[in-house]
């Protein structure tokens, strides 16, 4: 199951990184387009679209950095009591619906649905990454209420 959630993520992030370049290449032209010059003080057409600009060229590096760590990635194989650690699939009760995680070390926050499910990709900088490690079948969490349920 992990190598196809792991390829199903590279096809993500790769499809992302591919419309966010289109988008921070046409802001790039749209700050730089002669068209966009002030016509008065207040214009600020320009300062913004180098703005976004910027902003979007940020994303692209960030993203493209992401790609590169999915690309070498290989995630470790869990039995059901081993202790949650990186690279751990763990499916949770959280307040009576079944959630999963993803302990990864790019790309938090991002959702992809693999085989009928939702699956959390968490960062070591996100604080419930750092409260599900170490943790085994059984063991639960007050904040946020959670129950493990399996580690794979």
């Amino acid at each position: 199951m992990k190598p196809s959630l792991l390829e199903l993520i590279r096809s993500e992030l790769r499809a992302r990184l591919e419309r966010l370049s289109k988008a921070a290449c046409e802001a790039h032209a749209a700050a730089t387009d002669p068209g966009s010059k002030a016509e008065g003080k207040y214009d600020t057409r320009s300062l913004e679209a180098s703005y976004l600009a910027a902003g979007q060229a940020r994303q692209v590096d960030e993203l493209a950095d992401a790609v590169r760590v999915f690309e070498g990635l290989a995630l470790p194989d869990f039995e059901m009591d081993d202790p949650i650690d990186a690279g751990a699939l763990v499916e949770a009760d959280v307040a009576g619906e079944t959630l999963f995680f993803l302990l990864v070390p790019a790309s938090g926050g991002l959702v992809v649905r693999h085989e009928e499910r939702d699956v959390t990709l968490l960062t070591p900088a996100s604080g419930l990454y750092r409260k599900l490690l170490g943790l085994s079948v059984g063991d639960t969490l007050d904040d946020p209420a959670l129950m493990v349920m399996e580690v794979m």
